[in-house]
């Protein structure tokens, strides 16, 4: 029992530290365009983050039961999983690299669990073809939820973004900057508001998979079978057919919970994501939001776990490349791009190592 209430202990730390490390895909260019002072940006991001993870569970099913045979998961399973992504964080927060959460747990859980299989490679689901009348991009596994949006998105970043910017630029042609700029400066809080919903969207069921998960293992384990009857509520035997049945609770705790992290700030990002890459004006930070915002609405609703650190970046290289191609500081995208790259791989090692360490 201890054992599980540790595993929904490190999720929830995961969840938090998720919060103020990924505060910044939110709020940074909304706070580097100078449209909201920081705490105005944290109140909204916290606020629109906390709705978003209400929305949906689509996610939290993939992270669930669609990644890795749950029969090799246990508790310490998990918990190595958690820790590996949040090492991994922390590192890459202290340097100020925007990298992906949802990466990191990945990584985390794909790592640990291969670890926990003894490098059976079958306990990774690496592609699972889509139900009868669903499109071929709707199947499920690492393949399909994993590596082909980790490429997409990006590419559906830049390339929204640059459109995107491309014909802000051709209306407004025509209008003084000052009109620009309050105009977009007014119409910045609902494409932060709606970047601030969609992270929470995405971000927070990730964990609120990862939390079922251990859930479900711990009480078929029967580890859970001495816990008082008011905590009955931990035991979960299943998630349904199609991982469907995320308790309302587990919503709700992970939705306070990045809520409380995101408004914990996360500076060293900001200041990477919102002056060092381009330096933006609220038109520009308007395209950004709504392309990012916009690819990771569609990317939950098909259940893909999309980095929202990925979307962001990329939609603010889009549209700094609308302006010139030399507006973009492109020693800085290469740290970022090699952060990217190796974050499954740091991470998926961390979780092998951890597990085999304890195990």
């Amino acid at each position: 029992m201890t054992l599980v209430l540790t595993v929904v202990l490190v999720a929830l730390i995961f969840e938090y530290i998720n919060g103020f490390h990924d505060t910044a895909n939110s709020i940074a260019t909304v706070v580097s365009t100078k449209v909201l002072t920081p705490r105005q940006a944290i109140l909204l991001a916290s606020v629109t983050n906390l709705v978003g993870a209400l929305f949906g569970t689509a996610v939290a099913k993939t992270i669930s039961s669609g990644l890795v045979d749950s029969q090799f998961v246990s508790t310490t399973t998990i918990i190595c999983a958690l820790s590996g992504g949040i090492v991994w964080n922390l590192i890459t927060w202290w340097f100020g690299l925007p990298s992906s959460s949802s990466h990191a747990l990945i990584g985390g859980l794909i790592g640990a669990t291969l670890a926990s299989a003894d490098g059976n490679w079958e306990a990774l689901i690496w592609s699972k073809p889509p139900d009868a009348g669903k499109h071929w991009y709707e199947g499920g596994g690492i393949f399909y939820k994993v590596v082909l949006p980790m490429v997409s998105s990006p590419l559906a970043g830049f390339t929204f973004g640059l459109v995107l910017m491309g014909l802000l630029n051709s209306i407004c042609y025509y209008l003084r900057p000052l009109v620009v700029s309050r105009t977009f400066g007014k119409m910045q809080i609902f494409s932060a508001g709606y970047m601030g919903f969609s992270h929470g969207q995405n971000d927070a069921q990730k964990t609120m998979g990862i939390i079922a998960l251990a859930l479900v293992a711990g009480t078929n384990a029967g580890d859970l079978q001495e816990l008082p009857g008011w905590l009955s509520f931990l035991r979960i035997e299943s998630l349904g057919a199609k991982g469907d049945q995320i308790p309302v609770w587990i919503k709700v705790v992970c939705a306070l919970t990045m809520a409380a992290g995101t408004a914990a700030g996360g500076w060293r990002i900001i200041k990477t994501l919102g002056h060092k890459m381009v330096k933006l004006q609220p038109v520009h930070g308007f395209a950004a939001e709504t392309t990012a915002a916009t690819v990771l609405f569609g990317a939950a609703s098909l259940g893909m776990p999309v980095s929202t650190t990925h979307a962001i970046t990329t939609s603010i290289m889009g549209v700094g490349a609308a302006r010139r191609w030399n507006a973009i500081q492109w020693s800085v995208v290469g740290r970022i791009l090699w952060a990217w790259v190796l974050t499954i791989p740091a991470t998926g090692a961390l979780g092998y190592v951890f597990v085999k360490a304890v195990v």
